[in-house]
């Protein structure tokens, strides 16, 4: 079980290395626990700019079950604890919760990925869930304040700035960077201009062999006689 988890996780890893708003560090002795950075890149968000650092744990049964997934620096934000945890359904063990209240769609399953979790954190990110909160002073502030929770989100931002890697630039969007324009050097083919290409060329060598094909030796004629 733990291989072929191990092997689903560095797929998973592959496909997230191509990505521009995650950066992914793993230790080669133990590809169960990540530490990342999560970017965020979406200008509209309270969170905007930020570069959060974080931790992510994989079960040995994965992808049956969902990874962990905790915050390193506390983040003021209606779903997520002190702790740096967060109360996100695709988090949660596969199937309904009755008591939760949340569909089997809504919940993890072995069709998820980490990539869909890291997105699914970033939209919460930008767009909180304020009627199942784990913090319920942020989700209060978020309803009836935006303001200050905006300058509080502002505030973390600038801390989490301090954790970017020297010489590192946070991205500014989801898209990937343009492939580089090819340019072409004009000199390579250039034609004198002296040159004229006649595709009749052949016309007077094909006239001769149809010539040649009317013009029979007489000692066939006789030989068929």
């Amino acid at each position: 079980m733990a291989a072929a988890a191990k092997q689903r996780i560095l797929t998973d890893l592959k496909s997230l290395q191509k990505e521009k708003w995650v950066r992914i560090d793993t230790d080669d002795a133990n590809i169960f626990r990540w530490h990342l950075a999560l970017m965020v890149v979406n200008p509209d968000s309270d969170f905007n700019g930020g570069y959060f650092k974080a931790e992510m744990t994989f079960p040995h049964d994965y992808p049956y079950s969902p990874p962990k997934f905790r915050f390193l620096r506390p983040i003021w934000h209606p779903n997520i604890y002190p702790d740096g945890q967060l109360c996100i359904s695709i988090l949660h063990q596969a199937g309904e919760d009755v008591m939760s209240g949340e569909d089997a769609g809504e919940r993890w399953s072995p069709l998820q990925g980490a990539e869909s979790v890291l997105r699914s954190i970033l939209l919460l990110l930008d767009d909180p869930e304020i009627n199942s909160p784990a913090n319920v002073d942020a989700s209060v502030m978020y309803r009836d304040r935006k303001d200050a929770y905006k300058s509080k989100a502002r505030a973390i931002v600038e801390i989490s700035k301090k954790d970017i890697p020297e010489g590192f630039t946070v991205p500014t969007s989801f898209e990937p960077e343009a492939a580089p324009k090819i340019e072409y050097d004009d000199d390579f083919y250039a034609p004198s201009g002296d040159e004229e290409f006649d595709f009749d060329e052949g016309s007077e060598s094909d006239e001769a062999m149809e010539d040649g094909d009317d013009d029979e030796d007489p000692s066939d004629e006789d030989a068929s006689s």
